[in-house]
């Protein structure tokens, strides 16, 4: 078979074909820095991750490039909340960013640049689609003409003149008032007082959000790309900006298929930190929760489904990935050998790659993993009890073939075997009936407007490996470290 993908732009399943025979370029939208990463965040790259893992065990060269926002309103607030510098503030979630990422196993980018440090190529573009009469500055700000573009709303499936139908009648704002058309959007920003800003020729200021992406995949890929990643939540209005102004620009399609990851749920929400139903990586991880047991709970669901969150759902990954990491464990003690062309091994390699062929189908492929598993898992539990005989059928050369295909298979995944796992403290902890003590009051703070209790009260559990889940209709759950 032939690795098939789902691409938004066509909305259709199809036989992935690069621009250039064994070469792959792709670029990811990568994280604002104004904050520490979600679980959100987690369930996104861990897809892609895997996207390139499987192009690069299928034979395929690939470069892979995701960005940093370093510029964005968000950072500013963060700052001026904690009455630091945007660098600053960039600077240490692009450190923690690279830290959670290294312990969920995702391979860093062969290139991750900056908004900042992409300024020239930003100022350049937005030149070029102004001379194109693609753009028009106002008052110091850029805009993009959405109407000079013929294909705008292409990849969301949106109708200019059905938006502007329904926008009729909304109170206009300063900058609305500015625009020729409603949905224009901003290339460039006028600087406000105390803001940091960059001169350009059309005053001081600072780049708009869409035009960071398409000035960085052109400058560190070319006009065009093989694939485009990013949330389902950036199909509109920030993939659609990009499609618009590279195009505008270069004349040529800006990426041939682009790929979207469905959101995290919890309680039927998307989770998001402006909901405040958020859960951070670093949290999950320091309450106990194991790095591949995080990693196998967002392989379990096809990358383009929603992802319901619970503490069930995470205990039942906890129960599966014991298993598979002992089988993996095991094989990782035996001696090293290429798995052999039996022909069992062989089709489990077929059904391997006939899984995620079909468009990375995850939860098919770890099907597999867990069939190889089987006897080595068994293994790995008479071994613990202290059966002698145990080990010297873990050496039966077909074992071993086994068990050094399913580290091959489980590597692709980006799963591999955990000695211990990893916990935040070794203090029992409170009680379960001292945990919910905290939590209703936690919700009487919440009741009363006194969030900094009510936030005080959250630390403190998470503190002691507790991390809660906001759930709707106040429904608060939790895990223990």
């Amino acid at each position: 078979m032939t690795l098939r993908l789902t691409n938004t732009l066509t909305r259709r399943i199809e036989e992935f074909q690069p621009l250039e025979p064994g070469q792959v370029s792709i670029y990811c939208c990568g994280v604002t820095v104004y904050d520490l990463c979600h679980l959100g965040h987690a369930r996104s790259y861990i897809a892609w991750d895997v996207l390139r893992r499987y192009l690069t065990w299928s034979g395929y060269r690939v470069t892979f490039v995701q960005n940093y926002t370093d510029i964005d309103d968000k950072i500013l607030g963060r700052a001026a909340e904690e009455g630091s510098s945007m660098q600053a503030v960039s600077e240490r979630n692009i450190e923690a960013f690279v830290t959670d990422m290294a312990r969920l196993n995702i391979l860093p980018p062969d290139r991750m640049p900056r908004a900042t440090q992409s300024l020239d190529a930003i100022r350049s573009l937005i030149t070029e689609l102004e001379a194109k009469g693609a753009a028009y500055s106002a008052d110091g700000d850029v805009y993009f003409a959405v109407m000079k573009h013929a294909g705008y709303g292409k990849l969301s499936g949106r109708d200019l003149a059905e938006q502007q139908d329904n926008a009729a009648g909304r109170v206009a704002t300063a900058e609305e008032a500015r625009k020729q058309h409603p949905f224009d959007f901003a290339l460039w920003k006028g600087s406000k007082p105390g803001e940091p800003s960059w001169e350009s020729p059309w005053g001081p200021g600072r780049p708009g959000w869409h035009i960071e992406c398409s000035a960085m995949v052109r400058e560190e890929l070319g006009d065009t790309i093989d694939i485009h990643l990013g949330g389902a939540d950036l199909i509109f209005p920030h993939h659609e900006n990009e499609i618009a102004q590279s195009e505008a620009a270069s004349g040529h399609q800006l990426a041939r298929y682009w790929l979207h990851n469905g959101m995290v749920n919890v309680g039927g929400q998307k989770m998001s930190k402006s909901l405040g139903n958020f859960t951070t990586i670093r949290a999950l991880l320091d309450s106990g929760i194991t790095p591949m047991t995080l990693r196998l709970f967002t392989l379990q669901a096809h990358y383009r489904k929603p992802l319901d969150f619970s503490a069930d759902a995470l205990e039942a990954a906890a129960t599966g990935w014991k298993g598979l990491n002992s089988a993996l464990g095991l094989a990782a003690s035996t001696s090293s050998a290429d798995p052999g062309a039996t022909q069992e091994l062989a089709a489990a390699r077929a059904r391997f790659a006939a899984a995620m062929d079909d468009d990375l189908n995850t939860s098919a492929a770890l099907a597999v993993l867990f069939e190889l598993a089987k006897p080595l898992r068994a293994l790995a539990n008479r071994l613990e009890r202290g059966d002698s005989s145990a080990a010297a059928e873990a050496r039966a050369p077909e074992l071993v073939e086994q068990g050094q295909l399913l580290l091959e298979l489980a590597g692709v995944l980006g799963l591999e075997s955990e000695t211990e796992a990893i916990t935040s403290s070794t203090s029992p902890g409170p009680s379960d009936a001292e945990i919910q003590a905290q939590i209703d009051q936690r919700q009487a703070a919440k009741a009363a407007k006194d969030f900094p209790a009510a936030d005080s009260i959250r630390d403190g559990l998470r503190a002691q490996g507790i991390e809660l889940i906001d759930r709707p209709g106040g429904i608060t759950e939790w895990l223990r470290g």
